[in-house]
This record gives C-alpha cells, structure tokens and sequence, in this order.
C-alpha cells in the first residue's frame, strides 16, 4: 500500500532551521524559515502501515535534486524520513556512499604499497636512477706514418697524376684547380681573362695529362695525332662547343724530336698557331710509355698564349724536363718549386 504526499512546507532535512516547498510531486527551489511554522492543513497524516515506495505519479519515486544553487543533497520524500532523526534513507544513502568511499581510498593506498614494496616472489622495488657524470671522451691520436716523406697529393708545387704513374712540377703562380671542364688533371696560370671570341674566360696557361687511348703504342706516332686534337681543342673549338679564339687559320712546326720523359723513351712535338681572333699560341704534345701497370702509353698536353712575356718557350721546356714518374725521390722533394717564367 502507498501514500501520496500532498503539498506543503516540510523541514529541510540538508538545512535545519528552513521549510521546503513540496509540490505533490518533487521537491521546489522555495524554501522558508522555519519559524512561520508549517501550515497543519498541509502536514500529512502519518501513514498507519507505509509501505514499499514505488515510482510514478500513484507513489513515490527516487527523491529529485534540488535545482542547481541548493547546497544540501537531494531530500528524502516527507513519507521517506526516519522516525528518529528526520534524514530518512537520504542520510543512510549518503553514509554509505562515504563509507564506500572511504574503503576504496584505503584500498588505493594498500595496494600501492604493495606494489612500491616488494612482491611475494622477492622483486625489489624499481630503484631510482642516478645520473653520473659522462665518460670522459677520448680522442683518437693519428697513427704516426711509416714514412716522414710528404704526401705528393699534398704538395702545392706537384700535380700527381695516380692513374698514370706521374707527377708534373706547378710553375710559380700557377695553380692546381680542383675540377676544370676537361675532367683530367690540370695545372693552369691563376688569372684568367675574357677570351678574344668573347664566348667565355680563358687562361693563359695550361697543363693536362692523359691516357693514350688508341691502339697505337709509338710515341711517335701518338706525339704527331695528338698534337691536331690539342691544337683544336685549345684555339679552334673546345668541348663545349665554343670557339674562343675564333678558329685556327694557320699553324707552323716549330719542334718535333725524340727525348727522355719520366726515364722513358718518349717523342714530342709543338706547334705554332695562328687564330682568327687574338694572339694565338704554341701547343706541344708528349708521349711516353707509363712506368705503372702494363705501360699504357702517357700524353702531357702543354698550351701556352703567344706574346705573354710570363710564358716563355723555355718555361714549356722545362715544366716537360720535370716530368717524374711516381714514386720518384723527386716527387716528394719540392720538384718543380723552383720553375718559375
């Protein structure tokens, strides 16, 4: 069996002192001190036999809420409270709710404990870590070489060619380029100018080594084909397809001989040229057997512009008389410091 609460001012379980409004169905944001006394007419008769609650308009459901700003918890129904203390299942609820609460903290606590402790299999705990100092970094000395003699490759007054076996003295104010269009080791004078075909910059000066790359193995007939292939590339056309000195219009021979290079049999022959555009220039060719390997013949290609009173035909005499082959005490002593215009 179960009664319905009518509505009227009932004490306010959360807050003593102040009266509630209850509306016949849920408790209102209407409250009053409890001094303006309950009005009898809404008091509700003691039920003689309460029964279960049961939800729906017939009955009484779960106590609402209070709207959103009330302080106390929600209120037990008037028909709900406790014949002692007035709080009802509400306060019973509430006292439940923290005693639960108050278990699962303490159970928080004990198993963190546990698992900071060591467990039943005796596993220690994780210990902390301490930063040290770090190791102190040893740097690597240089093994000492088993030579005192320089690296050739290091030395500014010598071009070393590995591939075929020889080094060629660097006159005073040339240079040794780390990359140059003909791909092939090379020394050349410093500056450079605008070259008379105006297409590009040129040098006054250069020096190139190279692999003999035809069959023939005659330093002599090497030394005569070559010669057109230098003169061409240097003042008619070079290998960017430029002509820099407006073409060659005429050539003369002004030596062609057989001589020592590098302690090898060798042949050499230079030329005179006459360009379309500019001074011209002298071109000579040398080829000689390699000292490494299986003796491929070697070509030093030497192209000097005329009427440049820093280039003499002595200084192309003399860089083609310094010519070593690798490994030469003179490779490693300076050769070619001393050449100079």
């Amino acid at each position: 069996m179960s009664y319905a609460t009518p509505p009227g001012w009932y004490p306010d379980a959360g807050t003593p002192g102040l009266e509630r409004w209850w509306d016949g169905t849920a408790w209102t944001a209407h409250t009053r001190p409890s001094a303006a006394g309950p009005s009898a007419s809404h008091q509700p008769p003691a039920p003689a036999d309460p029964g279960p609650a049961q939800s729906g308009p017939a009955g009484f459901g779960p106590a609402e809420a209070a709207p959103a700003g009330f302080g106390p918890p929600p209120l037990p129904l008037p028909h709900q409270r406790g014949p002692h203390d007035g709080s009802g299942g509400g306060n019973r609820t509430r006292i439940l709710a923290i005693t639960l609460s108050g278990v699962l903290v303490l159970g928080t606590a004990v198993t963190g404990v546990i698992l900071l402790g060591r467990d039943d299999g005796g596993t220690p705990a994780a210990r902390t870590t301490t930063t040290s100092a770090p190791a102190p970094v040893t740097t690597p000395t240089a093994t000492p070489s088993t030579s005192d003699e320089p690296d050739p490759d290091e030395n500014p007054a010598v071009l070393v060619d590995q591939l075929n076996g020889v080094t060629v003295p660097v006159p005073e104010g040339w240079e040794k380029p780390k990359s140059s269009s003909s791909d092939v080791p090379t020394i050349r004078t410093v500056q450079s100018y605008d070259c008379p075909g105006g297409s590009s910059f040129c040098y006054h000066g250069t020096v190139t080594t190279h692999t003999a790359r035809s069959a023939e193995t005659d330093p002599k007939a090497l030394a005569e084909a070559d010669i057109t292939t230098a003169a061409d590339l240097a003042y008619e056309e070079d290998s960017l397809g430029r002509r820099n000195h407006g073409g060659i219009t005429s050539h003369k021979v002004l030596k062609a001989e057989q001589l020592s290079v590098a302690g090898r049999v060798g042949y050499l022959v230079r030329w005179q040229v006459t360009t379309g555009k500019g001074p011209g220039g002298y071109v000579q060719s040398v080829a000689f057997p390699s000292s490494v390997g299986s003796g491929t013949p070697v070509i030093v290609r030497l192209v000097f512009d005329a009427d440049v009173a820093e280039l003499p035909l002595s200084l192309m005499d003399t860089i083609t008389r310094g010519v070593r082959p690798l490994g030469d005490d003179g490779t490693s002593s300076g050769v070619g410091a001393s050449i100079s215009p």
